[in-house]
């Protein structure tokens, strides 16, 4: 047998030409060992956002990358688990309810999440606006308090797919983020590598999304649940718009606040929408005969919020962060609030300093945009639009600069936009 070696690799692909399944499984041990260089995968990352991948080279690739290191094994645990995945937006904080909410049905849920980066935000970072709590948890842990709270929120360990964890930050640095290939096995493989047995993904479209276009959110729903289903994880993707923000806040402890709202039986209407469709999506994969609305109108998704706050270490009475300063955006004309774009109010938010521009910065807890309409509102000339909240004034110039060209008011409302727009299954 030839020898193999990168530079055959990232011709073969260059040209157009399907790599077989030994060359993918030679460049992703290599490149997670240390033995071929950032340089090269990089160059073999272009050739893939230009040349995309074929199934069966997806599906070694993810294999792959799933075998670069452990995996989780909750077949310990009692309940059947499920876990919920979305590719990102601005304000979505759905996991922070869902997560004690599927549990309080009877399912165990295993969210291994991730940090913000960019425009989007991430649930490690939220959560840790929570005094005392802590995403790291050892794999003991993890299955400890499936079985006994039913619910855990947390990084992922190093040792799951180590593959992944270089090549996201290599993808970050290089533009080849946005190839479907590359998204669909970055997630799929962090989620099989988790061990859960069903997995629900939340697909954004719009402004805020990764990829805003809907044709794009739906290749790579499908992808993704195929990749999910070929590896025994049962999968459902729900098409979900992000054309403008979710809920009225976006940040890390605003989001806190706004979903400790939801559980208390209040909270924005669009929160409680997704929230609830995903959740019932989550308990029909776990055979879960509860009703979530149920569940959360009584209370007892509330209960299991702070129980699992308080089993990894955070105080769920404490008071969350508050910003210093704070900055008024107004309306300019009376009429109805017709586009917000949430990118560019994720970005606002990011300016503002709770989000981050390379994975190793730090985030400010207090930092965020809370909403004071949305997209249908009826506002007059003078009314508070969005309020800007950091602990660093400066700050506030660049967000205002962010949401330059953002608004539109008219005289008309704007065209009905669904929370969902599609469900794709296998």
């Amino acid at each position: 047998m030839t020898a193999l070696n990168a530079l055959d690799v990232i011709r073969t692909k260059r040209d157009g030409g399907e790599l077989s399944d030994e060359q993918i499984r030679f460049l992703i041990e290599g490149y997670t060992a240390g033995t071929i260089p950032d340089e090269q995968v990089s160059a073999l990352l272009m050739a893939i956002v230009f040349r995309g991948m074929t199934p069966r080279e997806l599906a070694t690739w993810t294999a792959a990358m799933i075998e670069s290191g452990e995996r989780l094994d909750l077949s310990s645990v009692s309940r059947p688990t499920v876990d919920k995945h979305s590719t990102g937006g601005v304000g979505d904080k759905t996991s922070l309810v869902l997560c004690p909410l599927v549990a309080a049905c009877g399912a165990a849920v295993p969210q291994l999440s991730g940090r913000g980066l960019g425009h989007t935000g991430g649930t490690l970072d939220k959560l840790e606006a929570i005094p005392g709590w802590r995403a790291k948890l050892d794999n003991d842990e993890i299955v400890r308090l499936l079985e006994t709270v039913g619910g855990v929120i947390c990084a992922a360990s190093e040792g799951l797919a180590p593959a992944d964890r270089k090549l996201y930050a290599l993808r970050d640095v290089t533009g080849t983020v946005e190839s479907i290939p590359l998204i669909a096995s970055s997630i799929m493989s962090k989620k099989i590598a988790e061990g859960t047995a069903a997995l629900v993904l939340d697909v954004k479209t719009g402004s805020g999304a990764f990829l805003p276009p809907i044709e794009q959110g739906r290749e790579l729903a499908r992808t993704m649940v195929g990749i999910g289903e070929g590896n025994g994880v049962r999968t459902v993707a729900l098409i979900t718009d992000m054309e403008w923000p979710l809920g009225m806040a976006a940040g890390n402890g605003v989001e806190v606040a706004e979903s400790v709202e939801v559980l208390a039986g209040g909270g924005p209407s669009d929160l409680i929408e997704l929230t609830l469709a995903l959740a019932r999506e989550m308990c029909e994969l776990a055979g879960v005969s509860l009703d979530p609305h149920d569940v959360l109108a009584s209370g007892r998704a509330m209960d299991k919020w702070r129980e699992m706050i308080r089993a990894q270490g955070g105080d769920p009475d404490a008071p969350l962060p508050q910003a210093k300063e704070s900055e008024v955006l107004r309306a300019d004309a009376t009429g109805y609030l017709r586009r917000l774009d949430a990118r560019a109010v994720g970005n606002a938010a990011w300016r503002l300093g709770a989000g981050r521009a390379r994975k190793e910065d730090p985030v400010s807890p207090s930092a965020g945009v809370l909403l004071r309409a949305k997209p249908g509102d009826r506002i007059t000339a003078g009314a508070p639009l969005l309020e800007l909240l950091t602990d660093d004034p400066d700050r506030i110039p660049a967000a205002l600069a962010a949401l330059e060209g953002a608004i539109e008011i008219g005289p008309e409302p704007p065209p009905f936009r669904p929370l969902v727009h599609e469900r794709i299954s296998a």
